[in-house]
């Protein structure tokens, strides 16, 4: 008995007794403290708001448990002030890595490293263990220092393209047991927010978040495969699972846990954190890496009119998509699913393509072809794919239908992006999950889709301007997405349909061109078809001025879910762009951020009765400079576009 009440003494003291390590932002308004005990824990505060309570870490790796009554070695607090130049600026040129970081080595060959930035912390685990280890799970815990609402992108399976919306709801009336892909974001106390996510992803399945009935979530994550079988050409049917979810280097750093935390909700979306945590690129020449706009077929099923030949998946159809683009400065198309002799032969283009004259077509009008294809052929024969792709001369590959998470697929995305730098190929990943850092690792990953984007207007109701919205606030946060933007047939909510053949974007003609300012895109796509853009040459114009990359990016305004004003600098001029939900309004905004000088601004607004029509609006240009003060005003449902031309 004495043994026993001498046991449960000492657990309560070794708990009680907790060393803490605090941390804290170089700023100071982010607060973390590292506590060892009989596990490792963290909290936080932002702005004395607490915000986590408790979350528990460890990595199990079967034989051992990392994280199980750890014994610290050593603890060290670093400082660091540096700009990191980016090879495809998404949003900035240079990115602010201004961090304090703490590493706790522990006995067991193994440290934890937590970084915290002034908008937000991250932590991840190491070991340096000889061999390779199974890692059994990676503990995530977050306990929430409220009953907090969450906008909860809900996944049914790990099998998934990352295609959601966004539930709000409390965390704690989530039954246990659902779950979400990343990333996500909580609703706090005091409009404080937080988007979670991961960054530096490598041989390691991806994250998700399981709900417990509380104002909690654990992690979940995709075992790894050890058994599945073929069901068409792009599913499979998982036979057996292991009970592990990565065999992985036992000396290595694992995925960051990333947690961006805002009081403005206009700075959460400029948060680049995801960028910064992640390896730098492994590409030494990258100036053959071009992003740019890409005219796409497969969401206006080439329905193209007014020609003198039969439309669809033919080299006559393709070399309109090259005049249009050549026309329009647009420098790439893709060729997606169909022209390929079949979906699992893409070495043989199809009997109606001529795939070198089409190449060479383009070639003698500036414009370059990037070709889709099922993830299976290329995991089974990459090496012979894409040097006939480079033989043929195209630029790129959309490759799609991963909707896997596991480690072996985290794993196929670096050995494309690897093999595509080595030949010079572009990469944009459809069917696929969210960015986590691999595009600074390999820029010529040009793009993700991993969003359920304009596509799902061609069967459904769901791509509303409210959802447009969220995704500023969700999804982006990850990194760029290929959401697809620019439909030009255009309705509001009470006369919009879905159409496969002819399908048509909800919301304003306005709302569609401010979308390329709004969206993190490098790759961005005019999804409509040349017919309809050779119809509407004003607004195909103004689009085809937009820049896909940016030296600078500053989010004027914002609330989330409901509106975003965002204004991105390219060399001397500036490009705003504007979005609203189904709410009317009208946002004021001063052009301080212009520089000096006399600016020619070129605006696209909702015209007057876009409320009944949403193809309505209004061109005008007016000088202006950085003194000047506007009126953004919007449609439900709308949207407002400008290019600000340094005169």
């Amino acid at each position: 008995m004495k043994k026993s009440l001498l046991s449960i003494f000492l657990a309560f003291s070794l708990g009680a007794f907790a060393k803490d390590y605090p941390i804290s932002s170089p700023d100071g308004r982010i607060q973390v403290t590292v506590s060892v005990g009989n596990e490792i824990k963290w909290s936080s505060t932002i702005s004395g708001q607490p915000v986590f309570a408790g979350n528990q870490i460890s990595l199990d790796l079967g034989t051992e448990v990392l994280g199980n009554q750890p014994k610290v070695i050593t603890a060290k607090t670093t400082h660091v002030s540096q700009k990191v130049t980016t090879v495809v600026p998404v949003k900035s040129r240079m990115i602010d890595d201004t961090y304090t970081q703490l590493n706790l080595k522990f006995k067991q060959d193994y440290s934890v490293t937590f970084r915290v930035f002034n908008n937000g912390v991250a932590y991840r685990f190491e070991t340096t263990k000889k061999g390779k280890v199974t890692v059994k799970n990676e503990q995530v815990d977050l306990n929430f220092a409220g009953d907090f609402s969450v906008l909860f992108p809900e996944e049914e399976t790990l099998y998934s393209h990352y295609e959601r919306t966004y539930l709000d709801e409390k965390i704690s009336s989530l039954d246990a047991g659902r779950f979400c892909s990343l990333p996500t974001l909580v609703k706090a106390d005091k409009n404080v927010k937080i988007g979670i996510t991961e960054a530096d992803l490598f041989d390691y399945p991806c994250l998700f978040l399981e709900a417990t009935g509380k104002a909690t979530f654990k992690s979940k994550y995709s075992p790894v495969i050890l058994k599945s079988e073929p069901r068409g050409d792009r599913d499979i049917h998982v036979t057996q699972e292991a009970d592990y979810i990565a065999v992985t280097d036992g000396t290595r750093t694992y995925p960051w846990r990333v947690f961006m935390m805002s009081e403005n909700d206009a700075q959460l979306v400029e948060n680049q954190m995801v960028f910064l945590l992640s390896r730098e690129s492994k590409i030494e020449d990258t100036s053959w890496i071009k992003p740019g706009l890409v005219a796409w077929d497969w969401w206006n099923a080439n329905n193209i009119y007014g020609v003198d030949f039969k439309s669809g998946i033919n080299t006559q159809t393709y070399k309109y998509y090259i005049d249009f683009a050549s026309k329009y400065g647009i420098p790439y198309i893709i060729l997606d699913e169909g022209w390929s002799k079949s979906t699992t032969n893409v070495m043989e283009p199809n009997p109606d393509i001529n795939m070198e004259e089409l190449v060479a077509y383009g070639k003698s009008k500036n414009v370059d072809l990037i070709l889709w294809s099922l993830w299976g052929p290329i995991d089974k024969d990459m090496d012979k794919i894409l040097d006939q792709f480079v033989k043929w001369g195209v630029k790129g590959l959309k490759v799609d239908f991963m909707a896997q998470a596991n480690q072996y697929m985290v794993n196929f995305y670096e050995r494309t992006a690897k093999a595509c730098a080595d030949r010079h190929l572009l990469v944009d990943y459809h069917g696929a999950f969210k960015p986590a850092g691999l595009r600074r690792a390999y820029p010529n990953v040009i793009n993700y889709e991993g969003v359920k984007g304009l596509e799902n207007c061609k069967w459904s109701a769901l791509i509303t301007p409210e959802h447009d919205v969220t995704l500023c606030f969700t999804r982006m946060l990850a990194g760029p997405m290929d959401y697809t933007p620019g439909a030009m047939h255009n309705a509001n909510k009470i006369d919009y349909s879905s159409s496969f053949l002819n399908p048509m974007s909800m919301g304003t003609r306005c709302h569609q061109m401010a979308l390329y300012v709004v969206f993190d895109a490098p790759l961005q796509m005019l999804a409509d078809n040349p017919s309809n853009y050779y119809r509407e040459p004003e607004c195909t114009e103004f689009i085809s001025k937009m820049k896909t990359t940016w030296d600078e990016t500053k989010v004027i305004d914002a609330k989330v879910a409901d509106y975003i004003v965002t204004a991105r600098r390219s060399n001397q001029d500036w490009y705003i762009g504007a979005i609203t939900d189904f709410d009317a309004r009208s946002i004021d905004i001063d052009l301080s951020f212009l520089g000096e000088g006399e600016y020619e601004m070129e605006i696209m607004q909702d015209g007057i009765n876009a409320d009944k029509a949403a193809v309505d609006y209004k061109k005008i240009v007016k000088k202006v400079n950085r003194l000047t003060k506007i009126t953004i005003p919007m449609a439900a449902g709308g949207g407002w576009a400008a290019i600000c031309k340094k005169i």
